[in-house]
């Protein structure tokens, strides 16, 4: 039995990562979706500090993914030819780099990611519920964000822009998937 191709989609918090895994997911077969945030990893307490310490990508403690990986790998019950993983750190976490076949990032524009997260995470929410976030991002999260893009984007194997349709956006890397398989075959 041949291993699952696994295409690790990287972008900035709302950047597009998730729905274009759940479309991939649903478009490609035989596949199957992990997604970072259903996950709670050991890391950073401060993503600021973080940033300022040199963003190592190290520091993040991966084991729940990485035995979640082992065992989709390792199972004779259920055999998938694609894992797409919903994860931001490219190649840049040595702990998963033996695991990943392919990386692309969605390039995203952050004034865009910004109201993406605005209308996903804040639709019920006060007035000061998003002034408290919007001063937190200016104060030092938008270097966490800048950091990704001038570390993730140019640690991954394709960079696709972020403000084409989702639709668009899938049908790109279906159509990268399909080439890098011919190459690798």
């Amino acid at each position: 039995m041949k291993k699952p191709f696994i295409i690790a989609i990287a972008a900035v918090s709302g950047g597009g990562k998730t729905t274009i895994i759940n479309l991939l997911n649903k478009k490609i077969e035989n596949s199957i979706a992990l997604y970072f945030d259903d996950y709670d990893f050991e890391g950073p307490d401060n993503l600021v500090e973080w940033v300022h310490r040199g963003a190592d990508h190290n520091e993040w403690k991966l084991d729940p993914l990485i035995n979640d990986l082992k065992a989709i790998l390792d199972s004779t019950k259920t055999r998938y030819d694609y894992i797409f993983l919903d994860y931001p750190f490219s190649y840049l976490n040595t702990g998963m780099n033996d695991f990943i076949d392919l990386t692309i990032f969605i390039d995203t524009p952050l004034d865009v990611a910004m109201a993406r997260r605005i209308l996903r995470d804040y639709s019920n929410s006060t007035p000061e519920d998003i002034m408290f976030d919007m001063q937190s991002y200016l104060s030092g999260a938008r270097e966490a964000y800048l950091a990704m893009l001038n570390t993730v984007r140019s640690d991954s194997n394709f960079v696709i822009d972020g403000t084409q349709g989702k639709e668009e956006i899938v049908e790109h890397i279906k159509l990268i998937i399909k080439n890098h398989m011919k190459v690798i075959q």
